[in-house]
């Protein structure tokens, strides 16, 4: 579930900013509901927010170390609700690690490309920010619930992959 969430989230990603920059030229938008729904073709070099605009270098590293971390906990992980928040922030990582190591201005520089915007006064994003978002929040909600990777929740012992002995 996890490999599969987060190759849809990366398909859509990747296919979605192909489409936007064969199809939108830079800082023209397009009003799809009036001012409330664009779709604004920009390239973003910091990380949501337009937040540190100057250190490309360190969102890939970040969003490498995430794409790492995940992996190796996908081992572990026996809960579907983990497995989809999980792929969720995979596959969205995943996309904008796409832009940063292969778009210009250069190799492991790249500019992120944002394309959807609600209204003139909220950040311009993509995809992937929403799948992060999403996969976020929908973290929260099982850590708060007491969900475990493991598929046990709160006061519950964790279940054996092997048979118990008698």
């Amino acid at each position: 579930m996890l490999a599969g969430v987060a190759a849809f989230v990366l398909a859509a990603d990747i296919t979605s900013k192909a489409l936007v920059v064969a199809h939108l030229q830079p800082d023209q938008p397009v009003h799809l509901i009036g001012n409330v729904l664009m779709l604004w073709l920009t390239r973003n070099p910091g990380a949501a927010f337009s937040v540190g605009t100057g250190e490309t270098a360190v969102f890939t590293l970040i969003a490498f170390g995430v794409v790492v971390y995940i992996a190796r906990t996908a081992r572990r992980l026996y809960s579907l609700g983990w497995a989809v928040a999980l792929g969720l922030l995979l596959g969205g990582a995943a996309g904008n690690l796409g832009d940063r190591i292969f778009r210009a201005p250069g190799l492991f520089r790249g500019e992120v490309v944002d394309w959807i915007a609600v209204t003139r006064y909220y950040p311009i994003f993509n995809l992937a920010d929403s799948a992060i978002v999403c996969g976020g929040i929908l973290t929260v909600i099982l850590a708060m619930r007491g969900y475990h990777l493991d598929g046990t929740r709160g006061d519950q012992p964790a279940q054996s992959a092997e048979p118990a002995e008698s």
